[in-house]
Parts: C-alpha cells; sequence; structure tokens
C-alpha cells in the first residue's frame, strides 16, 4: 500500500508520520486490495474564534471504490485519530458487504424497490423541490472551479467528473464510503440521472430527472 502525506499551512513532523505509519498498517488487515492512502493535514487558523484547528482527510483507493474519512481537532494527531476511526468502520462495511455479494445474496432492481416503497434500502422517493440549490457532485475522479459572482460574499464552486451507471443500491453504498449526504449517479435501469440522498436516522431518498 502506498501511503502519501500532504500538508497545507504547516510542516508535517517526522513524528507524526511514525505516528502514522504505526496505525495505517492495520487497514490492510481489514482491506487486503487497498492501493493507496492519501493523507491530507490542513491548519485552519479562526485566530479570535476558537483558534487553531487541524483538519485531517484520509483517501484509500482501491479497485471499484474510494472510501473517504475527515475529521476536525485542536491538534493533527487528535484530528488523524477520529478519522482514521471513520474510516476503519468504513472498509469493514465495504469487506462485509463484499462478503455477502460473494454468497448467493442476489441485489434489489430498481423494480423490486419501488415496488415495495424502497422498504429494503429504507429509500423514500420525495419531490425533486426539496432539493433545489443542493446539485453538487460526489465522484472519485473530479475538478472544482469557483464561480466569480464580483463582490457578493457568496461563493459557488462548481464540480465536473465522468459519471457512473450505478444502481441504487451502489450509489447508497458509495455515499456511505466517502462520508458525505448525497451521490449523483446515473441509473443502470432507467439511465436517468439520479441524486441518493441521506435523510434523518438511516433512511435515504432518491431523487430522478425526468
Amino acid at each position: 500500500m502506498q501511503v502519501n502525506i500532504s500538508s497545507r499551512n504547516l510542516t508535517v513532523s517526522d513524528r507524526f508520520r511514525e505516528y502514522v505509519a504505526e496505525r495505517t498498517h492495520k487497514i490492510e488487515h481489514i482491506a487486503s486490495r487497498i492501493e493507496s492512502l492519501s493523507i491530507k493535514v490542513t491548519r485552519h487558523d479562526h485566530q479570535r474564534a476558537a483558534g487553531i484547528e487541524d483538519q485531517v482527510e484520509l483517501t484509500v483507493t482501491e479497485p471499484g471504490h474510494v472510501i473517504r474519512a475527515e475529521a476536525q481537532a485542536s491538534d493533527k494527531f487528535a484530528a488523524f485519530d477520529i478519522a482514521f476511526d471513520k474510516l476503519a468502520e468504513r472498509l469493514r462495511r465495504l469487506s462485509d458487504k463484499n462478503k455477502i455479494h460473494r454468497g448467493q445474496h442476489k441485489p434489489f432492481s430498481l423494480t423490486e424497490l419501488s415496488a415495495h416503497d424502497f422498504a429494503e434500502l429504507s429509500v423514500s422517493p420525495v419531490d425533486g423541490d426539496l432539493l433545489l440549490g443542493r446539485t453538487a457532485a460526489v465522484a472519485t475522479d473530479d475538478t472544482e472551479s469557483a464561480v466569480d459572482l464580483g463582490e457578493s460574499p457568496v461563493v459557488i464552486r462548481r464540480k465536473e467528473f465522468v459519471g457512473s451507471e450505478l444502481s441504487v443500491d451502489e450509489a447508497v453504498d458509495r455515499m456511505e464510503l466517502v462520508g458525505h449526504d448525497f451521490y449523483l449517479f446515473f441509473d443502470a435501469e432507467t439511465k436517468k440521472p439520479s441524486v441518493v440522498y441521506r435523510r434523518k436516522g438511516w433512511n435515504y431518498g432518491v431523487i430522478a430527472l425526468g
């Protein structure tokens, strides 16, 4: 497994690199097909508000999947520990799901799911108007740009990426693996641009363009 560490607004010490090395080898026991682990450490100086805060972002790549986790804390060691625990939990979920798929598990189709009001996935379809203004994208390879609104305090960030054809089940899985609240994809069954998103608790919603 290749481990890459980058930093912004601070210098990563040898002590931190050694600490990371001691912990990261443990995830190879959870997921054996990991190709790389990227670690990004960013220091935010909030000055009067809350002082200095470190943010750690972890990204694991393995064939067909990208798993992410991030956390903030008063120092980079604490932030790394929190993010690492999140990452390990998501890798365990993926590993458990892979074991199921290698058995006799039959994935649900969108037709079967909608016939039972998405009970198997706890997914509830809703009116698309509820998500207006939240059209953002989550993907493995993306590019981001900001829209210049002059002196407006509002910053709109735009992302473009190559979409993937997925089932609703797979889209929910990928959303959970990257730790976001929504995931944009092409529905493999309907061929329509769709979004799955997290609702309260462990309920999900799905929206498709007509």
